[in-house]
């Protein structure tokens, strides 16, 4: 079975499917409402997932991404970015190692075109690149029971945020927490997904994936799509933050312009929290626009909240983001607290 089988299969439950994505299970205001309310479920087939082995894996990464790979243990993951010899995001990674590989999660939107790229620059390294989106599971369990609904499955479950517990057919990844509720994602394969997912079904509301883009959005975790691919310098979207890029490692592409951006403390854009009271739906790429209705940034990530809008996470000049009066299509913005502190003073010079 492979998790398109698997997505299929929950169709039986109410599954609503389009474009590859469990978009709701027949009620996605229910879904939205209860989001923080209770113990929730998400596939995460809509996730891609590279899988980079061989005897140079490790020292090939190196040379093409924003972090440290070297300091993936199988204990931990975090975020990289893959950039442009311009410095600009072409994709955004979760990574972490599982035994003799290093796992690279991302928009499942991007996975060929960036598998085909990386592999462009293999040459004559020892490196394999395989598309696993297919044959290792994915989801992810939010709420106030989540550890405890996951115990009688995993011999030890990870307490600390971005925390890997790595078991031989698969692994669990501790997540962010949001108003008090654990979040984990489960990787694991096609025998033991089954088992572990009905088990939590039978005691978890099921959503669909505008549910957990909304936890996401809440811990400011952003993401690049195909229409965002060459629009943000790594800072521009709070990797420094997020600690997805290590300034002490080796060269890598693109590393010479985040460098300078970090060292001359010039970044002059950000990533804030935001929401908008409308019932139209915003959408990746749009424009926001300031009093003047100037240009002053663009949506990076969308989801509808539990208020009949919408939250987001928005890419913005620091001097709009101080001066407010921000609009998307002509409805109000307001910037909210994000759960991580920004070095967001306005730049002049």
């Amino acid at each position: 079975m492979t998790a398109s089988d698997w997505q299929l299969a929950l169709t039986k439950h109410g599954a609503v499917i389009q474009d590859g994505t469990i978009q709701h299970y027949a009620d996605a205001k229910a879904e939205i409402a209860t989001v923080t309310q209770t113990n929730t479920l998400c596939d995460l087939t809509h996730l891609g997932l590279l899988e980079i082995g061989g005897a140079d894996a490790v020292n090939f990464l190196q040379g093409q991404v924003t972090n440290d790979v070297k300091l993936l243990t199988g204990n931990n993951a975090h975020f990289t970015g893959y950039c442009t010899p311009k410095g600009r995001l072409l994709a955004l990674f979760l990574a972490f190692s599982h035994y003799d590989h290093v796992h690279l999660q991302l928009n499942r939107a991007l996975l060929e075109s960036i598998m085909k790229r990386l592999k462009m620059y293999v040459m004559r390294s020892k490196v394999d690149i395989k598309d696993v989106s297919e044959t290792i599971i994915k989801f992810g369990i939010n709420g106030p029971n989540a550890a405890e609904y996951l115990t009688p499955f995993f011999s030890r479950i990870p307490t600390q945020e971005y925390e890997l517990v790595s078991l031989e057919n698969g692994a669990i990844l501790k997540l962010p927490t949001i108003a008090g509720h654990a979040r984990f994602q489960i990787f694991t394969d096609n025998i033991n997904a089954p088992i572990i997912f009905n088990a939590l079904k039978a005691k978890c509301q099921l959503v669909g994936k505008p549910c957990w883009d909304w936890l996401d959005i809440q811990t400011g975790i952003p993401d690049v799509l195909p229409k965002t691919q060459e629009q943000f310098v790594p800072q521009m979207l709070n990797l420094d933050i997020l600690n997805g890029i290590n300034f002490k490692k080796g060269c890598y592409t693109g590393q010479e312009i985040v460098a300078r951006t970090h060292y001359l403390g010039k970044v002059k854009r950000r990533t804030y929290l935001a929401s908008i009271a409308t019932e139209v739906a915003p959408v990746e790429a749009d424009k926001i626009l300031d009093s003047g209705d100037a240009d002053v940034g663009q949506i990076v990530r969308v989801a509808p909240n539990n208020q009949a809008g919408f939250d987001a996470l928005i890419e913005l000049r620091i001097e709009a983001k101080h001066a407010g009066n921000l609009t998307w299509q002509g409805f109000a913005i307001v910037i909210k607290q994000l759960p991580y502190a920004l070095n967001d003073e306005i730049v002049t010079a």
